[in-house]
């Protein structure tokens, strides 16, 4: 029987494969077949892209209250939405097999997964910014204050993740923060591994990891199954799968005018095929 999550993932749009000629740009200025917005399992791309800017705008107006404006909105839909529900509750079940004092998430994104299973599960949330700062919040979310004045030495956090590519992120900044904070890790969840070597830096900084999906053959072979694919598509994601550089690469060489067309697109299109350009991927 499919995994319902795979299943959530391909019916509310959370992953999406583009087009045979038309693929997307990723934030490191390489190209891909297909893009995983996981946000998108908190209903569909219009609720979650409208929960996004609520998390922005909160965290702009107030980083000491915004966790609990964030955790207002995103509880609320853990009662209407069955996509939602679903990852919520296979985070918790997950998450029973660990030993964790506190649970933590990163802006932005990690906060729409690991918020309400700290509330289900009676822990305290660190809530870890950009900027290197943090609020810790109880469980219930009703009391918030800067981490730097709470004791947190010799706790153990367990952090939950939207999505892991290359944790370039934990090591850049969360497990910093948590180390300022003198919290360990032990463990992370993370909803979606994409399998482009997180794992591996994970184990490398002591971190074990575990996720509910993969973006793997098996993903890709459902999505082919369920017609929501064609075989042009999915043989993309294989040959990506199989060796992203070449990938680009090959796209490349048959598209010539590809990076200039983009270029002058301007705005992020322009700015991820000079980031490509500038690092030699063309």
């Amino acid at each position: 029987m499919i995994n319902r999550i795979i299943s959530d993932l391909f019916k509310t749009n959370a992953v999406r494969v583009a087009p045979a000629d038309e693929p997307f740009w990723y934030t490191s200025g390489k190209l891909g077949p297909f893009y995983c917005n996981t946000h998108f399992l908190l209903h569909d791309e219009e609720i979650a892209n409208e929960v996004l800017k609520f998390i922005e705008k909160s965290i702009a107006d107030d980083k000491l209250t915004a966790p609990k404006e964030i955790f207002g909105v995103l509880y609320g839909l853990y009662h209407v939405s069955p996509s939602y529900r679903n990852v919520i509750d296979s985070i918790v079940e997950a998450a029973k097999g660990f030993d964790f004092d506190i649970i933590s998430g990163g802006e932005r994104r990690d906060f729409i997964f690991s918020m309400v299973p700290a509330y289900i599960l009676g822990k305290a949330h660190l809530t870890i910014y950009k900027d290197l700062t943090a609020v810790y919040s109880t469980s219930d979310f009703r009391e918030t204050v800067n981490a730097g004045n709470v004791v947190l030495k010799g706790k153990t956090t367990l952090h939950i993740a939207d999505l892991i590519t290359e944790a370039s992120s934990y090591e850049r900044a969360w497990v910093p923060v948590l180390n300022i904070q003198e919290v360990g890790i032990d463990n992370t969840i993370a909803v979606v591994d994409r399998h482009q070597g997180g794992e591996e830096r994970l184990r490398s900084m002591g971190i074990g990891m575990t996720t509910l999906a993969g973006i793997d053959k098996d993903l890709f072979n459902e999505a082919l199954a369920q017609g929501i694919i064609d075989q042009a598509q999915f043989d993309l994601v294989m040959s990506f799968l199989a060796d992203p550089d070449k990938y680009m690469r090959d796209f490349i060489a048959a598209h010539p005018s590809f990076i200039e067309e983009q270029i002058a697109l301007g705005g992020k299109n322009k700015e991820r095929a000079e980031l490509a350009r500038s690092k030699g991927y063309c």
